[in-house]
């Protein structure tokens, strides 16, 4: 199996682990084995794995499922030759992963329409959103606009907007979070600020409404690191409501945290047309920071 770094990372243990689904014990003996190559040398489990790097490690057997198809109904909202914006469900995990090996978007979709190939672990996704996250995301059908899409969202050109409801009532209108991400040493499910083994991660936001103990708000990002405004909402003191991660309460429901996909602007890859997608939040957004409200001000 070989991988291109090209987001990931940390340790080179923790980073096969996630990309291959393995455990770190396996992937640990493979590296003492000096089975794992990086960029054509052997390198030691605790090697901090770098953008560009070439990793390679042989196949596990019996370790991954086959994709198979999942019989979804998928809210598709513009599809063409090259691509399809869906309008993802909050639950619904986007590609195979440890415990979500059929039951994906990348599942459903494979039974409906072509995939690039880029990633043959995530084929077609060009950007994600976290399983509980709601809302806008791409999706590519071929190799050639995935690399376009890939190059246009690393060069900022894909603009994105997210709806989030936070705990707490934010003073200011507007606000820039420049603060790097990185993974949390203690904690590999969650992402952290830090000055080490992170990168760039910048998002704005402004505040839309404010209610009696919570902020509707909306946010552009400018960089897309793994859990990037869930992350950057709790460092400022504003995590967003119902996140079962990041969150400083527990969660309410078994809907997740309340942040949604709400916008796309980019142009289609292979001829240049300007496309814009907007779609409302699910009604369980509203209902729920309706019932925080109503059980904050009973106490």
């Amino acid at each position: 199996m070989n991988f291109e770094i090209k987001e990931e990372q940390g340790r080179l243990d923790a980073v096969l682990s996630d990309l291959t689904g393995v455990s770190r014990s396996k992937i640990q003996k493979q590296i003492k084995e000096k089975k794992v190559t990086v960029n054509g040398k052997t390198a030691t489990a605790s090697y901090i794995v770098k953008p560009n790097d070439e990793i390679v490690i042989p196949p596990f057997e019996n370790e991954r499922e086959e994709l198979k198809p999942y019989d979804l109904s998928l809210d598709i909202v513009f599809e063409n030759e090259n691509l399809m914006v869906i309008n993802k469900p909050s639950g619904l995990v986007v590609h195979p992963a440890p415990g979500h090996y059929q039951d994906t978007l990348v599942n459903a979709l494979f039974s409906k329409t072509n995939l690039s190939h880029q990633d043959s672990f995530r084929p077609g996704v060009v950007h994600r959103l976290d399983k509980d996250t709601s809302g806008l995301m791409l999706i590519a059908k071929n190799d050639i606009a995935h690399e376009k899409l890939s190059e246009m969202l690393k060069s900022k050109e894909i603009e994105r907007h997210y709806l989030a409801v936070v705990d707490g009532v934010i003073p200011n209108e507007t606000g820039t979070i420049d603060a790097p991400i990185g993974r949390d040493p203690k904690n590999r499910l969650k992402m952290k600020v830090e000055k080490e083994n992170s990168k760039e991660a910048i998002t704005h936001f402004k505040v839309l409404k404010r209610y009696t103990h919570h902020t509707l708000i909306e946010c552009v990002l400018e960089t897309g690191r793994t859990h990037q405004i869930r992350v950057h909402m709790d460092y400022i003191g504003y995590p967003i409501t119902n996140d079962p991660l990041y969150g400083h309460h527990k969660k309410t429901t078994h809907f997740g945290q309340l942040l949604h996909s709400k916008s796309l602007r980019f142009k289609e890859p292979i001829t240049g047309e300007e496309l814009f997608f907007e779609c409302d939040p699910p009604e369980e957004f509203f209902q729920i920071l309706t019932s925080c409200e109503n059980k904050e001000n009973e106490v």
